[in-house]
C-alpha cells in the first residue's frame, strides 16, 4: 500500500486539500500544487478582473478554508503536512501574486521565487514550520512563504519599473 493509498479523491476535502490531485503528482508534489495554483490566480486576476479588495478578500477566504482542508485531510491520513497535501502552495502563490500584473514574465517570477521561499524556508518560516501544528501549521509557513516572495517581487519590479 502506496503512502498516497489513504488520500481519496471522490472527499471533496481531500481533492482540494489536494490541489485538485497535482500533490499526487511525482517528483515534487509542491512544485505541481504550486503549478495548480497559476490557472486559478489567472482565471482570478484575468478572466473575472477581481478588483484588488476582492482579490484578497478571496484569498483570505482561501486561507482560512485551507486550515480546514489541510487539517482535516493531515487527520485523516494520519501524517501531518503530508506532501501530497498542497492547498497551502495555492494560496501561498496566491499571497504572492497580490496586485501583480498577470504578465508571463511575472507569473513565472512570483512561481519560482515562492517555492525558493517555500523549500528553503528562512527564518522565520522554518521556525513557525516546525512549532505551529495542525491546520494552521500547515497554511502558515506557505503563508510567510508568500509573503516573502510577494516582498521580493515587488521590490524587483518597483527597480525594474524605476531605474531600469
Amino acid at each position: 500500500m502506496s503512502d498516497n493509498s489513504k488520500f481519496k479523491l471522490s472527499n471533496p476535502v481531500h481533492f482540494l486539500a489536494l490541489g485538485f490531485g497535482s500533490g499526487l503528482l511525482q517528483p515534487a508534489p509542491g512544485t505541481w500544487g504550486t503549478l495548480s495554483a497559476v490557472p486559478i490566480y489567472w482565471w482570478l486576476a484575468v478572466y473575472l478582473e477581481l478588483p484588488f479588495f476582492m482579490y484578497l478578500l478571496v484569498t483570505a477566504l482561501a486561507f482560512m478554508v485551507g486550515i480546514y482542508l489541510c487539517g482535516k485531510t493531515a487527520s485523516d491520513v494520519g501524517h501531518h503536512d503530508h506532501g501530497a497535501i498542497v492547498w497551502d502552495e495555492i494560496v501561498g502563490y496566491l499571497i504572492t501574486m497580490i496586485a501583480i500584473s498577470p504578465t508571463t514574465i511575472n507569473i513565472v517570477a512570483g512561481f519560482i521565487l515562492f517555492r525558493f521561499f517555500d523549500i528553503l524556508k528562512p527564518w522565520p518560516i522554518k521556525a513557525i514550520d516546525r512549532k505551529v501544528h495542525g491546520g494552521l501549521g500547515i497554511m502558515l509557513d506557505d503563508v510567510l512563504a508568500g509573503i516573502a516572495a510577494w516582498l521580493v517581487l515587488q521590490l524587483g519590479l518597483f527597480i525594474v519599473l524605476n531605474y531600469l
